[in-house]
């Protein structure tokens, strides 16, 4: 069983990671009773460890914002994690603001770390490799995404001022259901309380962001991410595209993701399971045509193109220029 202090140091740590935290969550963690958390916090306060109580429904404890806390502790592992996750996170273009603060971040941990641990991470970075170029990425400003994640967790409100992709601003007020982050780049998902409708926003290009008093009830149904997903997959763009393709849903699940198309599933027939091809009902949105007719040669299943005939040129164009290539000599 671990000892009191080691408890009263894993409250502090609990504190850290910011927010309010609850009596029944501390003592839940802790494995203590609500009285013993107490104790503890009366601990920290001794050593002037500046914890205030906070009253209300979602009352509890809070370390007083702009405490600067003692110089952060790692074991050899715990900074090479943090390393390789700032490494990651910088390639995906997952950071906030711009490289910068990643990089400088990356060089604190590295000055303090043993050779032996400096030589194994350069050692693992040489051999570490990525299917995909590093890129420009639109990165948010760090107020802006944490006040989004403030108005997620508590349920409130958030006023945006937003741009989108043609140049137009707007102000906004968003019930933000979640924040996900996808293919290199951070979403907020969420009820536009103007229009009444779900709707997903780049982070990127939200210039600012408050809550406001109020809250709201988390929705039922799917979660954030299928939400984005959806979102992609039903936008609004040049070419509308409906396609018939006998396969399994896996299969064309493989070519065209969630984030892709929409498929239009039936359930199987009588004797039938989910891994028996069958004729499922493909449609996407795309601003561009060309990319789709390898998609469907590399499927290597039955196919027909309900709309549009653009697409069937195309289609065709590629099949008769394979098939020259396959006559030379």
């Amino acid at each position: 069983m671990p000892r009191p202090t080691a408890r009263v140091l894993t409250l502090l740590e609990l504190l850290q990671s910011g927010g309010t935290r609850t009596v029944a969550e501390l003592a839940d963690r802790l494995g203590v009773e609500g009285r013993t958390v107490r104790r503890y916090v009366d601990q920290l306060i001794d050593l002037d460890v500046p914890v205030e109580s906070v009253r209300g429904r979602y009352g509890g404890y809070r370390l007083a914002p702009g405490y600067r806390l003692p110089p952060l502790m790692l074991s050899d592992d715990e900074a090479l994690a943090v390393l390789l996750g700032l490494v990651a996170g910088r390639r995906a273009g997952l950071t906030t603001t711009e490289h910068t603060a990643s990089e400088t971040a990356s060089a604190k941990i590295r000055r303090v770390l043993p050779k032996h641990i400096t030589r194994r991470l350069d050692t693992l970075l040489e051999a570490l490799a990525f299917t995909d170029q590093l890129g420009e990425f639109d990165t948010p400003d760090a107020g802006v995404l944490l006040a989004v994640a403030d108005a997620v967790r508590h349920r409130r409100p958030v006023s945006i001022r937003y741009t989108d992709r043609d140049g137009r601003r707007s102000e906004r007020t968003l019930h933000a259901y979640g924040i996900v982050a996808h293919a290199g780049r951070w979403y907020v998902t969420g009820k536009d309380t103007q229009i009444g409708e779900d709707r997903t926003f780049r982070l990127d290009r939200i210039a600012d962001a408050r809550t406001l008093p109020g809250s709201f009830e988390a929705p039922v149904g799917p979660g954030p991410a299928q939400r984005v997903l959806s979102a992609f997959a039903t936008a609004e763009y040049r070419h509308e595209v409906t396609l018939r393709i006998h396969g399994t849903v896996e299969l064309i699940r493989a070519h065209l993701p969630a984030s892709v198309a929409s498929l239009e599933e039936h359930e199987p027939a009588a004797g039938q399971d989910r891994a028996t091809e069958r004729w499922l009902r493909v449609e996407l949105r795309a601003e561009r045509l060309d990319w789709l007719p390898p998609v469907l040669a590399s499927l290597d299943r039955p196919f027909v193109i309900e709309r549009p005939g653009e697409l069937r040129d195309l289609v065709t164009a590629l099949a008769d220029r394979l098939a020259s290539h396959a006559r030379q000599v």
